[in-house]
């Protein structure tokens, strides 16, 4: 039973952070801010460490299986 819930856990969590992740790069190639009210450099940065986070997190879900 606990293997179910590390796999739906490592699969929202690697999801989210992948999306944030291509959500990031993609207002980032267009020059578009990632968070508005915010400055630019710090919002990609804390957006992309987020990102690899959630997407470590998922992969360390995954391996506890």
């Amino acid at each position: 039973m606990e293997s179910v819930t590390a796999v739906f856990a490592g699969a929202a969590f690697a999801l989210f952070g992948a999306a944030l992740l291509v959500w990031t790069g993609a207002r980032t190639i267009q020059r578009a801010p990632v968070a508005l009210g915010v400055s630019p450099v710090a919002s990609t940065a804390l957006a992309t460490l987020f990102g690899v986070l959630f997407l470590a997190l998922g992969v360390w879900c995954f391996t506890r299986i």
